[in-house]
């Protein structure tokens, strides 16, 4: 992820010196990894269900090598496109998700997920970094570079330290199931919840079509100095949102921390489209990075309160690919917009993009505090058993896997009583 990344924060401003640039073009070459991944997410999950996890993390990270190397060998826009495009198909998110699935217990298992999102919220604010600096000493072809370096090294890590497990906690939290796609569609909560993740990557990517040379020729930032100014908003934005998110959930006011979060989205991007200053401007994007950081973090943590008991693994698998091609759609959206309207409308038609997601969050059911235990049902009949299960106290939802002798309960963490679970833990 820290390779996709490092391009944001420099592409705008490097990419004009390609034959063929123009922003439509741009807005593609930052979007198009998205189209790829949302392609693949879901085809390479279910492969790496039927052939191993390794060989498909090892296989995407060599196609993602080689689309680094296309980019960096590149001499035309097309060259970048077609290089962030082959990035972008090795689309290992969804396996690796599944690999620390099937490699933890369900005890240590929420814990080693909030690992992994925490390490791609770093990698996105390291990014945007590291980004500029290496683009200022090697120019943007050295970003790539790097980037396949990156690549190469962690394919190098996961062959020599990621242990090969004797035995793997395979569960359906961990794999997506084409059955279950269709129910999960009718869940209003998982769609408002997608339509959510898909938005906000959408703005992110269509953002970044402009914001860099908004600082650079509005603000008057040399592109030497834009690590720093990412620091000091991506910073500022973590410690702002980190004592609101605390709060929302100590106080269990998710919900009113989330959609005052995506408020807070609209009112920075109409203000970035009607009053842009030397004084708003900065102002207005340290909101925006903030509101974003709590709503990256929120938006996953609320998906597996929801999702059904057992479906995790799919209900993953659709939210990744609705943010990827999010992305995808922005940067194109995003591109196009600055081509034939200009930047003022691109801010002011990605603030209506999220005006509707806001609306739409404020039907969503504030979460609760679930968790998914897995049961052993032996040899009882499956439908006697769910009922049995479901008299428990506290268990709210409940998946009984024919042939599998197992079952996934959604229990309320608060009100359960896990006395009456204990003799049919999944030991």
């Amino acid at each position: 992820m820290l390779g996709l990344f490092m391009v944001l924060p420099i592409l705008a401003l490097y990419m004009d010196n390609y034959p063929g640039f123009n922003p439509l073009l741009l807005g593609l070459c930052l979007g198009i990894y998205g189209l790829t991944q949302a392609a693949l997410q879901i085809p390479l999950g279910l492969l790496s269900d039927k052939i191993g996890r390794r060989p498909v993390i090892i296989g995407g990270l060599l196609v993602f090598v080689l689309g680094s190397l296309v980019a960096a060998w590149a001499e035309t826009s097309t060259g970048l496109i077609v290089g962030r495009a082959i990035q972008g198909a090795g689309a290992i998110a969804s396996t690796l998700m599944a690999l620390v699935s099937d490699l933890t217990s369900e005890e240590n298992r929420t814990k080693a997920m909030a690992t992994i999102g925490a390490s791609i919220g770093m990698s996105f604010m390291l990014a945007m970094i590291i980004g500029p600096l290496i683009a200022t000493a090697l120019g943007l072809p050295g970003v790539f570079w790097v980037t396949a370096l990156l690549g190469g090294l962690g394919i190098i890590i996961f062959m020599r330290w990621v242990p090969r497990a004797v035995t793997v906690q395979r569960n359906r939290e961990s794999y997506t199931d084409l059955r279950q796609i269709r129910s999960l569609f009718k869940d209003r909560n998982l769609l408002r919840l997608n339509f959510g993740i898909f938005a906000l990557h959408l703005i992110l990517m269509a953002a970044f079509v402009v914001i860099p040379v908004l600082l650079s020729e509005e603000l008057g930032i040399v592109a030497a100095d834009l690590w720093w100014v990412y620091l000091v908003l991506l910073g500022g934005g973590f410690v702002a949102m980190l004592p609101v998110m605390i709060v929302g959930e100590k106080l269990q006011r998710q919900k009113l921390s989330f959609t005052a979060a995506v408020a807070c989205v609209t009112l920075a991007l109409l203000l970035l489209g009607l009053f842009r200053s030397p004084l708003l401007t900065p102002i207005m994007l340290l909101l925006f990075f903030a509101a974003f950081n709590l709503l990256e973090a929120s938006l996953p943590s609320w998906l597996s309160k929801v999702c059904p008991a057992g479906q995790k693994g799919t209900a993953m698998g659709i939210y990744s690919t609705s943010q990827f091609f999010g992305a995808f759609v922005g940067g194109v959206l995003g591109g196009w917009s600055v081509q034939q309207l200009g930047v003022d409308s691109l801010f002011l038609l990605l603030a209506l993009i999220s005006l509707v997601w806001l609306l739409l969050a404020l039907g969503l059911d504030a979460p609760r505090s679930l968790q998914t235990v897995v049961l052993n049902s032996g040899a009882m009949d499956h439908e006697d058993f769910a009922k049995l299960i479901l008299n428990v106290p506290g268990v709210e939802d409940i998946l009984v896997v024919r042939g599998e002798q197992l079952a996934y309960a959604k229990v309320d963490k608060k009100t359960v009583d896990m006395a009456g679970l204990k003799p049919y833990f999944n030991l």
